[in-house]
């Protein structure tokens, strides 16, 4: 079954680019049939109520069309607390851009709340009316809880958006290569290892797609070598992604991703594009 937004919240600030996450929630809220909630941190104010009432107004939507939470204290404690008591599917902020710079990263707030989020994280790294187009998607097909998730959600957004492209990435697994060349054999038996190697990774993302019950859109599957994390940023760059989407890491990581940066520091520091987490580990509705 195709996991589904059906509570959509955005994490609203009175800034320039307020009525533009209002729309691009609205959007998302439509496409995927869904309520719209509106999360601002801050205290309540005459003046901001007068801000917010003026926001919804330049909309076209009133508080009876979307429902605005206000809350006080730390923002992301009180961010995830609406998202688990409102039971939000998908949690939408905008990324912040490096002063100076053209990149956009994830800003502190923001990667405590992709971090804790019990719910999938939509962060926009370029806020516009055409950010959610999203004509090129890619999706990362390493193995974790929430792969076929992950995928079945790039389908299923990629169908409804029209979008040109779906690319499937996953990791050529490079152990197995390492043990062929440890064994001196020719260079014709390592081109026959990898290329079997290949073919597996391929059939392991077919599989998926199979088992999943919606229609799919135009899809192409690249397996990638080298640093997953790094690799899967750069390709995303190369095929001019509007949409990355990858499975939640584990909320407890290893001994090892504790000394060494985990591979989706990489896409969390510098953000290629959109970037859409999926979690979809605990049942928000049941």
């Amino acid at each position: 079954m195709t996991p589904s937004f059906q509570k959509i919240a955005i994490a609203i600030a009175f800034s320039p680019n307020a009525k533009t996450m209002v729309t691009i929630g609205s959007r998302l809220a439509a496409l995927f049939n869904a309520q719209l909630i509106l999360v601002h941190v801050g205290t309540k104010t005459n003046a901001e109520i007068q801000q917010m009432d003026l926001l919804l107004q330049e909309y076209g939507a009133s508080t009876d069309k979307i429902k605005v939470i206000w809350e006080e204290g730390d923002p992301v404690k009180k961010i995830l607390k609406v998202c688990r008591d409102e039971k939000v599917d998908l949690l939408v902020a905008g990324a912040l851009k490096k002063e100076k710079l053209v990149k956009y990263y994830i800003g502190t707030i923001a990667r405590k709340i992709m971090r804790k989020a019990e719910c999938s994280v939509l962060m926009i790294n370029n806020p516009t009316i055409e950010s959610i187009d999203f004509k090129n998607i890619v999706v990362n097909a390493e193995d974790s809880a929430c792969i076929e998730d992950a995928i079945a959600v790039a389908c299923d957004l990629g169908i409804k958006v029209k979008t040109s492209w779906v690319h499937i990435v996953r990791e050529l697994k490079l152990y197995g290569l390492t043990m062929t060349a440890s064994d001196h054999n020719s260079e014709e038996e390592y081109d026959d290892v990898r290329q079997k190697l290949v073919k597996d990774e391929i059939e392991k993302v077919e599989e998926i797609l199979h088992r999943i019950p919606t229609g799919k859109p135009k899809v192409n599957i690249k397996i990638i070598s080298g640093k997953s994390g790094f690799e899967l940023s750069r390709f995303a760059e190369r095929k001019h992604a509007d949409l990355l989407i990858v499975g939640a890491p584990p909320r407890r990581l290893s001994f090892f991703d504790r000394i060494f940066p985990h591979d989706l520091e990489y896409i969390f520091s510098d953000l290629p594009c959109n970037l859409l987490v999926v979690n979809t580990k605990k049942s928000k509705h049941g």
